[in-house]
């Protein structure tokens, strides 16, 4: 499991000539550090004198926010060596039999249905993306200041990884034949990104003024 790997294992097994880990996986990884420096500006604020000051409302919101930052942690890490199978069924159905007709109706179908599957994994892990630059706002906005520096760049990691992963959604559904479910599946991208997108510039917005002071 390349998540078990040290960080110079997984990158130099990134920079060999295999295709694993891929652009999918190392999106999923760079989410997971996003959600990890959140969850760390989280523990830095937690206890903290001026955490009082904060409304009692908001002080709840982000501990429930922490709590599902952990689990938000754990997806992304999966995802991270789900996606190096993700592919693999396509490659299976490739090589199907192709001598019959019948045969031919078979491996187009399981080919449909493998890129469907595919495409499904870099979505998941772009709607965990969007997730976390969801609760990413309120510790942009209440976490310690001494630590804005680590939200935002969380923010960005959230974003990169939404971002790549939405091109592995869109390079495996240009091989979709089914038109209704690459328009569904099309529209869920348009609006992932563009509202990932929008959280992005709020989050560095906020983020850029409290290093002003």
């Amino acid at each position: 499991m390349y998540i078990e790997k040290s960080l110079m294992q997984y990158a130099l097994d990134t920079r060999s000539s295999d295709p694993t880990p891929g652009g999918g996986s190392v999106s999923a990884y760079v989410a997971t550090l996003g959600s990890a420096l959140t969850s760390m500006v989280g523990g830095l604020t937690f206890g903290k004198k001026s955490f009082q000051d904060v409304a009692e409302e908001t002080r709840v919101e982000m501990k429930k926010n922490a709590e599902e930052l952990e689990n938000l942690f754990n997806e992304l890490a999966g995802i991270v060596d789900e996606d190096t199978t993700a592919f693999d069924k396509v490659m299976a159905a490739f090589k199907l039999p192709k001598d019959t007709e019948e045969e031919k109706t078979i491996r187009s179908l399981a080919i449909q249905e493998g890129y469907k599957e595919a495409l499904e994994v870099p979505l998941k892990c772009a709607e965990k993306c969007y997730r976390v630059m969801e609760i990413q706002g309120v510790f942009a906005e209440n976490g310690n200041v001494n630590a804005i520096t680590d939200i935002g760049v969380g923010i960005l990691l959230a974003y990169s990884g939404l971002e790549g992963a939405l091109l592995n959604v869109t390079i495996n559904l240009g091989s979709i034949k089914d038109e209704d479910y690459r328009k569904e599946v099309s529209s869920k991208v348009s609006i992932l990104l563009s509202s990932a997108k929008n959280l992005k510039e709020k989050g560095l917005e906020i983020v850029y003024k409290r290093l002003e002071g």
